[in-house]
């Protein structure tokens, strides 16, 4: 009877362990056997919006002394801020609540809702009215994802490019732990006003063709623990309690017996 019920708690055990595994593997239903090749269809490039930084530097390749009045050397002004790169000088222009930038001789320019190759090609139309073979760099210089939840590495993360997707910030963060809930990890984006809540399932390989594997500046990751981190845990919770709990009667006990002792 005992080699009975032995034996099946040792099969319960590697069924509830087998099953718990099954939720752990990414993309699980991706063909593993052969090269599979997809059309990438769900990114599009990043458009801007207010309380982004852009960092801007204009040269040009006639004449580099007849752009310096395009690149001031600013630390905070107007707000502009400097990004000290010594190789490299590129003022960060803050988009104002209205979708504007405010640039030196240039004045201000709507940058709202377009792509950051567009505002290049802005640029590039404009400047040769004051500079003749413009060149102009421009990035994004807050790009930044926060990660919370059952990662190993949970904080924000900044990225000197806007093509950044969920397994790249994941990653970054160092990936989830072996306890994390794959198949509801949730996206949190604000955009134009509105604040959306995105489940995103890890285990399937649809989840790279998600209009929401590309990520935008400011997204917020959480990702759920399971429900063993937290049996664990609060298992421990309680322990230590129980333990503070004895060390504590026993402690009054001695103090108790002391006292008695000493009378």
């Amino acid at each position: 009877m005992k080699i009975k019920l032995a034996f099946f708690m040792a099969s319960l055990v590697v069924l509830c362990s087998c099953d718990t595994y099954k939720q752990v593997p990414y993309f699980q239903d991706l063909n593993r056997s052969s090269v599979i090749q997809e059309n990438i269809k769900n990114f599009s490039a990043y458009t801007i919006q207010p309380k982004d930084i852009l960092g801007i530097y204009i040269s040009s390749s006639a004449n580099k002394e007849a752009a310096e009045p395009f690149n001031p050397n600013l630390n905070r002004q107007n707000g502009n801020i400097m990004d000290a790169s010594s190789n490299n000088p590129i003022i960060g222009y803050l988009v104002d609540d209205k979708g504007n930038i405010t640039l030196p001789l240039l004045g201000v320019l709507k940058v709202q809702g377009y792509t950051i190759e567009e505002v290049k090609d802005q640029l590039l139309k404009i400047l040769p009215q004051y500079l003749k073979d413009p060149v102009v760099n421009i990035r994004l210089t807050n790009f930044k994802i926060s990660v919370i939840g059952d990662v190993f590495k949970p904080d924000t993360y900044t990225f000197q490019t806007d093509k950044v997707t969920i397994t790249q910030a994941l990653a970054a963060a160092g990936d989830l732990n072996i306890t994390a809930k794959r198949t509801t990890v949730l996206l949190v984006r604000e955009i134009d006003g509105k604040r959306i809540f995105v489940p995103l399932d890890l285990t399937t390989k649809n989840f790279f063709e998600s209009p929401y594997y590309y990520l935008k500046n400011n997204d917020v990751i959480y990702v759920d623990p399971d429900r063993t981190k937290f049996a664990n845990v609060d298992r421990g919770y309680r322990n230590l309690s129980l333990i503070i709990g004895v060390a504590s009667v026993v402690a009054v006990g001695a103090s108790v017996y002391v006292a008695a002792v000493k009378k």
